[in-house]
């Protein structure tokens, strides 16, 4: 066994990778808005009909700016606009009269737990992005 006051391990040390981690968060914020879409379809809240198709275009240029333009400037505005997206999907719903009815009803948690978790990945995806867009411009 090592003492404790050895080097640490350089892996330790290699900086943090935010490019991946903005893919992974985008990623995250994708499924999550995606389940949360469909629980607000199943409730009766977005309507089952092909307006919904306009969300598949949505998801699709998301997933398109997340995996295809990764580390381009395009890339980072649409995960920043992704990012909001999940961000302001809380704000929404839970401004809603409906709020505490579904929140209480059978799948309230599976509800709210979405609402949350978007908001915080959708949060942490839309910081990430606007500084990887911020760095861009600098390097420039």
């Amino acid at each position: 066994m090592g003492s404790p006051y050895e080097r640490p391990n350089p892996q330790w040390l290699e900086p943090m990778k935010h490019n991946t981690l903005l893919t992974v968060t985008s990623l995250l914020s994708i499924l999550l808005v995606s389940l949360h879409v469909t629980d607000d379809i199943v409730r009766g809240i977005s309507r089952p009909d092909a307006s919904n198709l306009a969300v598949i275009v949505i998801f699709v240029v998301w997933l398109f700016g997340t995996l295809a333009l990764t580390e381009r400037r395009s890339g980072y505005v649409i995960m920043l606009l992704g990012g909001l997206i999940a961000l302001l999907m809380p704000v929404l719903h839970m401004r809603g009269a409906r709020y505490p009815t579904i929140a209480a009803s059978d799948g309230g948690f599976f509800f709210v737990w979405t609402l949350i978790a978007c908001g915080a990945i959708g949060m942490l995806s839309a910081l990430l992005s606007a500084r990887a867009l911020w760095l861009s411009f600098r390097r420039r």
